[in-house]
């Protein structure tokens, strides 16, 4: 008689080899593997090191800001007439962004490895920002490529990130975006592996990323936990959050995901609607394929070519999607949707009148989301959205649809 086995449960993955069922693993050039496993060993040793854990909490207290307010929407509330919104504040964070938690916690694991030059991507520009951030901090070098039409729309990042001392390499190829902004970090690494830590800004790529990402995220959750039950004595009924790559939702959903009582919510990149090249909605007809270094959800042909993809935020325009969203969607434990530039838009119009927050217009899709279900809810019900970044740096792109009439905004 064979012996019967429980499968693992999503706070357990990934396995040693970094999968998370069938998705995750390592698909990059050998030239990587040695510096894969040497940082898989040293995070791991980090995570065990309470001098390490002391340092990284004491900088995410004194440097960025943590802890986060949990703030009550009651405007936004009132005007839906349903559930209670609260806004997990991750945009009053140094930097506008969520982003800082990842990019501190990697930069001193590049310390701990004697890495003295930083590298990234960035597409809406708050993690090259936050990287930029750090990188001054501990003054090493940082160079950040970001896609060319990214540089464009979100100009005043570029500056942002250019007064820290960072070089900011624009990329010309393809489509000119998130995807190009992560080949030629990875063209970098192959390159430069000796000196040079590639601080990853999502939960993609290969293993030890989405799983170390994912990590620096939890205090989200963890956080956002605590506070509700401080001010409701009860969890929440929904979590919502965008889902890029997805960093700042796996790190709201991860510390919830053995409470079967909360329902959570991906939102992703409707673009202008779920044709072909018009959108970033990976769970919108996409399929399973390796891109960049992990097996994941992605958008591709029938012969596995990469498809265009298109949203008004620069932050959610990317292929793929994160391999533990992969796996959690395929095993029904979180349930993705999109939202369309339009609505987003109107959400980021919404939140900005009615809470005076001007949030990013990565998080407007998730706001999008609890302008359509929360007045389908209960006023007894909860929802607790991650307001991931705020709006400074999508002001001017904004006001060309917003403001149509305003003067064209310049750095």
């Amino acid at each position: 008689m064979s012996a019967v086995t429980d499968s693992p449960t999503p706070t357990t993955l990934p396995d040693e080899s970094g999968h998370f069922g069938t998705f995750g693993g390592r698909f990059v050039p050998e030239t990587l593997m040695a510096a894969l496993k040497e940082l898989t060993s040293e995070y791991e040793k980090a995570k065990a090191d309470p001098a390490f854990q002391e340092e990284l909490s004491n900088m995410l207290a004194d440097f960025c800001g943590r802890e986060t307010p949990l703030y009550f929407a009651e405007r936004w509330t009132e005007q839906l007439g349903g559930a209670k919104i609260f806004l997990k504040r991750e945009d009053l964070l140094h930097t506008g962004a969520h982003k800082i938690n990842n990019a501190l916690g990697q930069i001193l694991l590049a310390k701990r490895l004697g890495k003295t030059r930083i590298i990234a991507e960035t597409g809406a520009g708050q993690h090259g920002v936050a990287t930029a951030t750090v990188a001054a901090r501990f003054g090493m070098k940082c160079i950040v490529y970001m896609g060319s039409i990214d540089m464009e729309r979100q100009h005043l990042n570029v500056v942002r990130m250019r007064l820290m001392g960072a070089e900011v390499r624009g990329v010309e190829a393809g489509q000119k975006t998130l995807k190009e902004a992560v080949n030629e970090a990875l063209r970098d690494w192959v390159t430069n592996v000796e000196d040079t830590h590639y601080i990853l800004g999502s939960a993609l790529g290969p293993h030890p990323y989405p799983m170390m990402v994912r990590d620096f995220h939890r205090v989200i959750g963890t956080e956002a936990r605590r506070q509700i039950l401080a001010k409701e004595d009860k969890l929440p009924d929904l979590l919502v959050a965008c889902v890029g790559g997805g960093s700042n939702a796996i790190g709201l959903f991860h510390p919830f995901l053995g409470d079967d009582s909360v329902k959570m919510m991906g939102v992703e990149a409707g673009g202008h609607g779920i044709v072909k090249g018009d959108h970033a909605a990976r769970f919108q007809g996409g399929k399973l394929g390796v891109l960049q270094g992990t097996k994941t959800w992605l958008l591709a042909d029938d012969d596995g070519q990469i498809e265009l993809t298109h949203s008004v935020s620069a932050g959610l325009d990317y292929a793929a999607v994160g391999p533990e969203h992969a796996f959690l969607q395929s095993e029904g434990r979180v349930e993705y949707t999109y939202a369309t530039d339009d609505e987003a838009l109107a959400a980021f119009k919404t939140l900005s009148e009615i809470e005076g927050i001007i949030p990013a217009l990565e998080t407007s899709h998730a706001l999008a989301y609890v302008n359509k279900v929360a007045s389908t809810m209960s006023k007894d019900q909860i929802i607790v959205v991650s307001l991931s970044g705020r709006g400074d740096k999508d002001v001017a792109q904004a006001a060309r649809y917003l403001l149509p009439d305003e003067k064209p905004l310049e750095v």
